[in-house]
């Protein structure tokens, strides 16, 4: 792999959006691709983006490594699946090297952890994130469409195994699918010691099914699982719009993440860049900035980038427009093209 380039611009210390919210946390996506073509996500027959409409490894890492001289703190790498993409590992390897990161995380379906696990957290991988809508083998295939639950299953027990005790399920419930199954998966979490978080299913992307027929509120399903544990309200956040729930005399933590039924964005502390190099200011919003030709056309100079990232706080929108009663969605990009 080639090195990063350096810069010797002059950084201002913070991004500051319009609204006064300091941006800490990039979600970047390194590939468009996965291995899985879930219903909520993606379409069956997917087109990926050709390998020259991609950022390069060495360019997501010269990104990371800008807006972390930005003031950035936290930085998730998604995708797509982002461990399908040829040498990953490394790109891990370089952002784990940046002194002022607090926290390097990843958003993975599993599939690649059993191979990975160690290697992610040499790199210094702080947390794993796991998309786990169903344990029950044949409604996985159909959710996922391609995957398989013992290799995810194996892949959680091998990211235990090598000494990740922060990973946490993330699992979308869909009516007509899954929400029988909100017991199950807690319980599931509780006998692994792990947290998980439900995530109200979100309108991007034209799927095969009305948004608002599969809909579940996380309002509802706090209540029912209200009636089934004892839940106490935790204050603790892990930088994201989560809001948590400790479980009462066990390790696990129930998080929901409700764009619909509560809007989280007064918060907002976060971009996403996408494996095309688009900075969006906000995931429900098309308020964006090309930062490929900007990497492209300045190889060895990263102040047209930086006067880039900081100009684009000025567009930062003050919330997302989800709205699952629409007949097509406000944002027509799937979820695998932002980022998860």
């Amino acid at each position: 792999m080639e090195k990063v380039p350096d810069s010797s611009s002059n950084y201002p210390n913070k991004l500051i959006d319009q609204f006064g919210r300091q941006v800490d946390y990039i979600r970047l996506s390194i590939t468009d691709r996965c291995d899985f073509r879930c219903t909520y996500c993606m379409a069956e027959e997917m087109t990926f983006l050709p390998r020259d409409e991609v950022l390069s490894l060495e360019e997501c890492a010269r990104l990371v490594k800008v807006f972390v001289n930005l003031g950035v703190t936290k930085v998730r790498i998604t995708g797509g699946e982002p461990l399908v993409r040829k040498n990953a590992l490394w790109l891990f390897e370089e952002v784990g090297k940046l002194e002022t990161l607090k926290e390097l995380v990843l958003t993975t379906n599993g599939s690649q952890l059993e191979k990975q696990a160690a290697g992610l957290k040499q790199a210094g991988v702080k947390r794993i994130n796991i998309s786990l809508d169903s344990l029950n083998s044949e409604r996985f295939k159909k959710i996922t469409r391609t995957g398989e639950l013992d290799k995810v299953l194996r892949g959680i027990q091998a990211a235990k195994q090598v000494g990740f005790d922060n990973i946490k399920l993330n699992s979308v419930l869909m009516r007509g699918t899954n929400e029988d199954e909100v017991q199950t998966l807690v319980d599931f979490a509780i006998d692994q010691a792990i947290d998980i978080s439900f995530i109200e299913e979100m309108p991007l992307g034209e799927v095969n099914h009305a948004r608002d027929s599969t809909f579940v509120s996380n309002a509802d399903t706090l209540k029912t699982l209200q009636s089934k544990y004892t839940l106490i309200a935790s204050t603790e956040s892990t930088g994201g719009p989560a809001r948590y729930w400790q479980v009462a005399n066990s390790k696990t933590k129930i998080g929901f993440i409700s764009p619909h039924s509560h809007n989280f964005c007064e918060a907002c502390n976060r971009v996403r860049i996408t494996c095309k190099g688009e900075l969006y200011l906000c995931l429900g919003q098309d308020s964006k900035v090309d930062l490929m030709p900007l990497l492209r056309n300045n190889p060895d100079n990263d102040q047209p980038l930086i006067q880039a990232i900081v100009d684009s706080m000025s567009i930062k929108p003050k919330g997302h427009d989800f709205d699952i009663q629409r007949a097509k969605p406000a944002v027509v990009r799937f979820m695998s093209h932002t980022g998860g």
